[in-house]
């Protein structure tokens, strides 16, 4: 689960290129947005089809109801998705993962690294009518710094930043503590937005109900529990990048229903109720593919995958050899043949494979003999009736709660749980709901913790695995660690990548920060996070928006 409660300033300096691109994406990466792309807006060619104005496209999805709607308060998958519908950013990140400008029209960034001149849009407003300007640069960025905003995702990831200074109309420049060279990637994503500076005058309660941005829609109504509705912004003048047409969005509305039973969801979409689903259910996805009305797009989500993560603070996981006992004991390429039908694979790497700079750096096989032979050397030896060992008459329990609304979640858990107790683990499931998971994740409550965490950078290794990410630093007493790891050698490694612009030395860092979370089994990684659409094939123009995979419907139109 991605967090959803989850800043010297310099002198004048000289400033360098103009214009910065990043490093093409692994190839990785490239074949799931092509494979995405091959199934996105019905798949066909839709070449000599002419758009249809208007209508209202109803979505139907299984991720929780946001408690909120701006994705600056907090930041979760929920809100990025529906985010993604009003809101958009200063930078665009394409599929080659290039940085474009956006809502941005120009950057430079000076010589040392620290400071970052951004130039925006002169021909912008937001849907409520303020123009767009450097003065709403700064109101947004320094909004997701304070703490009164709750920010979790947002402030992670700007982290480096001290102050954004607004030296014209339409210049602002953003002065960063110590380089970043994963600003722009940061700045590219929904958490990031810019809202409309006269709707941030409201308070954050009223602004959690109706957020305004210069997105093609803009919220109409939400009607909690149920849905929330959305209606084209008339005024819309900033397509995306790679976007197939200009001018505001074909669809006259989007109807987005919150239908948490997977099978409804599905039933739903066979019948017509609806036009799109996320969260499509593995079995869905294969009967999906022999319903000519209906097509999938499936594609990883950037960041790290679902792994399984250690806490290194406490017994029995502060032992390296009962960890890799552990490895050793859980059979995941069986459980997820198993569970996921084969619609997912196993990951190796604590990085996604939509990620840049991911290297394949875990080898986990079940192996039970392995994990009896490392179990006895780690001293417990001991075993009662059931086969549980235990050392110093305390038993090697592993406390493993999840989240029980994430479909397929209890099955997949329950076979972690039965293959490793043939070796001796007792493994105690426990099965929270989302709020309850979270105190539990607060509050260190665990030896084994299944979790993800979107970003569209490998600088999420910075967000979660640094020694000071185990330290409750925003909301509710989050923290973005969950291993408890404390580590010198990975903390430099980490810092270094994250302040380089060289493509081949960041390359190299991340592959040895990538080799050590690998070799000291402190994460487990399962399988990568997806965005799994499930949609009628008369949904034209349906596509993702590459830097987190989040879909986009300002092209879309429906065939009637």
């Amino acid at each position: 689960m991605t967090p959803f409660d989850p800043g010297t300033t310099p002198e004048n300096r000289k400033t360098t290129n103009v214009r910065r691109t990043l490093p093409s994406l692994s190839v990785a990466l490239l074949s799931t947005v092509l494979l995405a792309a091959c199934g996105g807006g019905g798949g066909e060619d839709t070449a000599n089809l002419t758009p249809q104005q208007g209508g209202t496209l109803v979505y139907a999805t299984g991720d929780d109801e946001p408690a909120c709607l701006d994705p600056q308060t907090r930041g979760n998958v929920p809100q990025a998705l529906l985010g993604s519908q009003f809101l958009e950013s200063l930078f665009y990140q394409d599929e080659k993962g290039e940085i474009q400008p956006w809502l941005a029209s120009a950057w430079k960034v000076s010589e040392d690294g620290k400071a970052w001149t951004v130039d925006v849009r002169q021909d912008v407003k937001f849907s409520d009518g303020t123009p767009l300007n450097a003065e709403a640069v700064k109101v947004n960025i320094d909004r997701v710094l304070n703490p009164d905003t709750q920010s979790t995702t947002g402030r992670l990831a700007l982290s480096k930043v001290d102050k954004v200074e607004v030296t014209g109309e339409y210049t602002a420049v953003i002065h960063l503590l110590q380089p970043d060279g994963a600003l722009l990637e940061s700045l590219s994503q929904v958490w990031l937005p810019i809202e409309s500076p006269t709707a941030l005058k409201r308070s954050n309660e009223e602004n959690c109900l109706s957020p305004v941005g210069t997105g093609p829609f803009k919220i109409e109504s939400w009607t909690k529990q149920d849905n929330v509705t959305l209606a084209r912004n008339d005024s819309y003048s900033t397509p995306p990048p790679g976007a197939s047409h200009t001018g505001p969005a074909y669809l006259d509305k989007i109807v987005w229903r919150f239908v948490p039973d997977g099978t409804t969801r599905f039933a739903a979409l066979q019948s017509g109720q609806v036009n799109v689903v996320d969260v499509l259910e593995p079995q869905n996805a294969v009967a999906a593919k022999n319903i000519p009305t209906l097509g999938t797009l499936i594609a990883s989500r950037p960041g790290e995958p679902v792994e399984i993560k250690l806490n290194t603070g406490r017994a029995p996981f502060d032992d390296a050899k009962v960890r890799e006992a552990f490895f050793s004991a859980v059979d995941v390429a069986g459980a997820l043949k198993s569970v996921y039908l084969g619609t997912v694979e196993q990951a190796k790497s604590p990085l996604s494979s939509a990620t840049r700079y991911r290297a394949d750096t875990v080898k986990q096989a079940y192996d039970p003999d392995a994990a009896n032979q490392l179990l006895d050397e780690a001293g417990w030896t001991a075993k009662d009736a059931d086969g549980i060992r235990s050392k110093d008459g305390k038993a090697l329990t592993v406390v493993l709660p999840y989240a029980a609304t994430i479909p397929l979640e209890p099955g997949f858990y329950e076979q972690v749980q039965a293959t490793a107790k043939k070796v001796g683990f007792d493994v105690k499931l426990q099965p929270l709901e989302t709020a309850k998971w979270w105190v539990a994740n607060n509050d260190w409550e665990y030896d084994a913790l299944p979790i993800y965490y979107t970003k569209n950078s490998a600088d999420v290794l910075r967000i979660t695995s640094l020694s000071s990410a185990n330290t409750a630093t925003t909301v509710g007493g989050y923290h973005s660690g969950n291993t408890a790891l404390k580590s010198p050698e990975l903390d430099a490694l980490l810092e270094k990548a994250g302040e380089s612009t060289d493509d081949t030395e960041r390359a190299d860092l991340y592959k040895q920060a990538q080799e050590l979370l690998s070799n000291g089994y402190y994460v487990l990684p399962v399988y990568d996070q997806q965005t799994r659409l499930g949609y009628e094939t008369k949904v034209k123009g349906l596509r993702l928006l590459p830097s987190l995979s989040m879909p986009t419907f300002y092209d879309a139109w429906i065939n009637d």
